[in-house]
């Protein structure tokens, strides 16, 4: 990898996953060289396969839960690494316990020893099935600890606790996003969530499946302006929790016929029984972020939901 001493080093876990390939664009395109960590357990080479022979960056398949070794100097580490979707970590739940514990203390452990900024990628399932709406930060949260969804729920909020107290204990620079529904290209078709299921079904002709009454509701915000909203974050002097997300809130009925409606489908929809601790509602109160990073989403929902669906096009 070719190396300036005035290039920024940022390394990555969870590098090659949807929103850590798309992290490695933006901060490519920022002048960083980038070391880009993951095991592949649910990330895909094919979402940082344009990125072969870059000079300035460099793949390692490598498990975080494992100690992290990474020679020379390193400038901001982002933690990204962990299953995302209800699919991912109901079916490999140990290994999402992992990453989010030992995971997330490695991290911590390569950003101390280096001296380099940190940024937990967090969730707003720390809200769990939340009792305040929308949801702010300085809300604690409704989590079912024992449930299906506690292992990805609770694995993030002990990420986030063990961050504060690397940030309190040994004085380091840290930040934690709260990360709210995002989609966008390089999603994968298979993951289990609303964007993806719905694109994937209008497209083949299938029925939308609609868990419960479609009721609950979701925001939903495009990838670009959520790494914005990150690298924001990482280079402020913010170190609380910051939820970044789109606070336009539509129920999951209203998605379904969106999607038809954009994709011109004619496709039924179809009900199941809705998840166990699956969220009634969830939107992101975003003042934190526009008072303390002057950031909102700016891509309407119409241009990000078609550029979406054309990724999907090429892949059902």
């Amino acid at each position: 990898m070719a190396e300036t001493s005035s290039q920024p080093i940022s390394v990555i876990t969870g590098g090659a996953g949807f929103l850590g390939s798309h992290l490695t664009d933006r901060l490519l395109a920022e002048g960083h060289r980038v070391i880009a960590i993951d095991s592949l357990i649910t990330g895909n080479v094919a979402n940082i396969e344009h990125l072969a022979g870059n000079k300035s960056y460099k793949f390692i398949c490598h498990d975080v839960t494992d100690f992290i070794y990474i020679p020379g100097k390193v400038d901001f580490v982002w933690h990204f690494a962990s299953p995302a979707s209800p699919i991912d970590y109901l079916r490999i739940p140990i290994p999402t316990l992992k990453v989010g514990a030992l995971g997330t203390h490695n991290a911590l452990g390569l950003a101390k020893d280096k001296g380099a900024a940190f940024i937990l990628a967090s969730t707003s399932e720390c809200y769990g099935d939340p009792l305040i709406h929308p949801q702010t930060e300085d809300y604690w949260g409704n989590v079912n600890p024992i449930g299906p969804r506690g292992v990805y729920d609770e694995a993030k909020r002990f990420a986030e606790a063990i961050t504060m107290a690397y940030h309190r204990f040994h004085g380091m620079n840290t930040h934690i996003v709260r990360i709210f529904n995002t989609y966008g290209p390089r999603m994968r078709l298979d993951d289990g969530r609303v964007v993806p299921a719905f694109i994937g079904q209008a497209l083949t002709g299938k029925p939308l499946t609609i868990f419960g009454d479609g009721s609950q509701t979701r925001s939903f915000c495009y990838v670009s302006d959520l790494i914005d909203g990150i690298y924001r974050l990482m280079m402020s002097d913010f170190h609380e929790p910051v939820n970044i997300g789109n606070p336009r809130e539509m129920t999951i009925r209203q998605f379904a016929e969106e999607i038809l409606r954009i994709t011109g489908a004619d496709c039924q929809i179809e009900h199941m029984p809705l998840p166990v601790d699956d969220p009634k509602v969830r939107q992101p109160d975003i003042t934190r972020a526009k008072t303390i990073l002057s950031w909102e989403p700016k891509v309407d929902f119409d241009k990000g939901i078609c550029e979406t669906i054309e990724f999907f096009r090429g892949r059902v």
